[in-house]
This record gives C-alpha cells, sequence and structure tokens, in this order.
C-alpha cells in the first residue's frame, strides 16, 4: 500500500505542507449561520477541511452514559445529554454544508457515528473521518470502508493490537487508502499527556500508512503541539476549531480559533523556508566564500628571487588569491616578480 495518497486537491505525506483538519464538529450549537461563519473562518485560516460531526443522541449513547471530560469547561453531566444539546442537523443541513464548502474552495468532511449517517455523508466527502471512540466499532468501520475512500482513523485510547485490528477490518471490507492519527483522549489533554513521540511509533510500526495527529491540546500562540507534530512527522492534522475560544462547553475551551490557525499555517510557511533543500547548496554562500574567507598575502614587499618563508606570508581576507589551503605548497617557492605588502598572491607570481 502507497503511503501517499490524495484527500481533494491535497497530496498527504509531507509533513511540512500537511493536511489541515478544522474540527468544526458541533460546535456551530445547532445554527446553520455559524457553521457557515465556522467554514469561512477556516478557509481565512488556511485548513484544507472543514469537519463537522454527525450524531443522534440515541444511536451514539446510552441515557446511563457518564461524561468523562473536564466538567469545569464542560458542565453537562452525562454524553447522552451532551449530544442531545447538538444533534439537531439532518441529511439535508450537511448536504447543504458541502454545498457551501464547495462553493468555498475547502473539503468538506463530516464524521459519521452510526451507520446512516455513513450512507448519507461518504457521497459527500472525498474522505472518511473515523472517530477514536469508533476504533472498536467493526460495523461502522466496514461500512465507511465500503465506500473505498481514504479512511482517516484516530487512534485515542487504542493499544497496538486494536489499531491493527481496526486496520485488518478496514482493508478486508475494502479500504486500500488509510491514515492513521495519535489522539489522546483527555478533554482537554495536558501538554505532559500529549505523548507526541507516538507520531514516530506509529510510523515505525505502520510505515504504509499515512501518519498524523488529531489533537486535544489547549493552543498557545502558534499551538506547539501541532508545530512539533509535523516535525515528528505528522502529514494530518485535525484540531477543534472555534470562533470564540471564550465560549463555555462543549469543544470551545480546547480549540483553536482562526487567529491561531493563521499564526500556525505562517510558521508552517517558515519551516518550508528553514527546511528547503536536500543537501548543502554552495551556489548560495558564494558572495561569502569570495569575500569572506582568506588569501596568502605578502605581509611585506617582495623582491623578485626571494625564497618565500612564512615571514613573509599572512593570510587575509578576501578569497582573490591563493587560498590558504595551499600554505605548505607556498612555503619555499620563488618569486618570479616584485609584488607590494598586503597584495594577494596569484600562482603564477612564484615557481
Amino acid at each position: 500500500m502507497n503511503n501517499a495518497f490524495s484527500i481533494g486537491k491535497h497530496q498527504l505525506g509531507d509533513s511540512l505542507n500537511p493536511y489541515i483538519i478544522a474540527e468544526i464538529g458541533v460546535n456551530h450549537e445547532g445554527s446553520m449561520e455559524t457553521a457557515k461563519r465556522l467554514i469561512d473562518e477556516a478557509v481565512e485560516g488556511g485548513a484544507h477541511a472543514a469537519k463537522f460531526q454527525s450524531y443522534k443522541a440515541g444511536k451514539i449513547a446510552s441515557k446511563h452514559s457518564p461524561a468523562y471530560w473536564d466538567q469545569t469547561k464542560e458542565a453537562t453531566d452525562s454524553q447522552y445529554k451532551l449530544f442531545q444539546k447538538y444533534d439537531s442537523f439532518e441529511p439535508e443541513d450537511y448536504k447543504e454544508l458541502a454545498r457551501y464548502c464547495e462553493s468555498k474552495g475547502i473539503d468538506f468532511m463530516s464524521t459519521p457515528f452510526d451507520l446512516e449517517a455513513v450512507d448519507f455523508l461518504a457521497p459527500l466527502m472525498s474522505a472518511i473521518k473515523i472517530a477514536s471512540a469508533d476504533i472498536t466499532n467493526v460495523p461502522l468501520i466496514r461500512k465507511c470502508a465500503t465506500f473505498g475512500k481514504p479512511l482517516i482513523l484516530s487512534t485515542g485510547a487504542s493499544s497496538y493490537a486494536e489499531i491493527e485490528f481496526a486496520i485488518e477490518t478496514a482493508r478486508d471490507a475494502g479500504a486500500k487508502e488509510i491514515s492513521l492519527l495519535h489522539c489522546v483522549l483527555n478533554y482537554p489533554t495536558p501538554e505532559e499527556n500529549a505523548q507526541l513521540n507516538m507520531i514516530e511509533k506509529l510510523r515505525r510500526l505502520f510505515p504504509e500508512y499515512v501518519i498524523g495527529y488529531s489533537d486535544h491540546v489547549v493552543p498557545d500562540e502558534t499551538i506547539s503541539a501541532l508545530e512539533v507534530a509535523v516535525l515528528k512527522g505528522a502529514s494530518v492534522l485535525e484540531k477543534h476549531f472555534t470562533h470564540d475560544k471564550s465560549l463555555p462547553g462543549n469543544d470551545h475551551y480546547h480549540a483553536m480559533d482562526v487567529i491561531d490557525l493563521k499564526s500556525f499555517v505562517n510558521k508552517l510557511a517558515t519551516y518550508r523556508r528553514l527546511l528547503s533543500g536536500k543537501g548543502k547548496e554552495l551556489e548560495k554562500e558564494q558572495a561569502a566564500r569570495r569575500e569572506a574567507r582568506r588569501s596568502i598575502v605578502a605581509a611585506k614587499d617582495l623582491k623578485v628571487g626571494d625564497v618565500l618563508t612564512e615571514s613573509h606570508l599572512i593570510a587575509k581576507r578576501p578569497a582573490h588569491g591563493v587560498s590558504p589551503i595551499h600554505w605548505d605548497d607556498v612555503i619555499g617557492k620563488t618569486m618570479l616578480i616584485d609584488v607590494e605588502e598586503d597584495l594577494p598572491l596569484q600562482w603564477g607570481m612564484f615557481k
């Protein structure tokens, strides 16, 4: 399996030019106007995909499903109640959002959380995202794989054996292009829990797959977690996205906004410049080689017939004469012409 494939117009595989997913999720809170505003801001920030989440509370969680997030940030005391707050969008709404994304030149995605959602979402997307919590959901993985589209699989809270099982399940059902995202299911993820060395570990364990990172660390000025992730080799990045990080609850408190995203995309451009080229390109330093290096220079007036000793010579800038790399070759040579003090020696001046 080739580990470099495309989603939409973007070729995956280059961590310095990662595929960036702005995970809007349900931060629109049921408002189509807000959802479209978030798409606009994702475009402005430089994301490649605007991603939502498609679920119905009754299909994703039992009424007896306890909260597992930081309740000082999101006070809802059960998963079922939280999902109920934000499950109002219907298939036609997602179709409208997909059309809006297309008009704005950004890929549309929405994570399906049940089989019916897969059916109406898959035709709208270039790739299908499977959430960490569904890495053991065999029916969902199989259903997603049957569409033959690239799968992006988050691996939060997963053992290596579970990741391997999910891959086998997807491949057996028809998936040929798979990306695995390192992820930690802490909302938010403390920096000391981010475990970003796992990106390199996944690259070693699963070299035939595109490796990326789904982030839940509260962003700093340049989203350091994503910066480290790309330097570790992540070529798909996903992070929650909001229009207002100060809003209470849901995923606003650990999301990036358009300012964060722009800053990160600009930093990526800096990294690409800093890491450009495959080796040392000396032509980019020709001026320094010529002007800042030294020549063998006459330390005093030299006369025809002088036999050169170290007292006759000094190494000075610029490198317009014989290089001091040949110092030992010049010592003992006989001058053929008179040379004034401080002039660089040339090969034809002595024998």
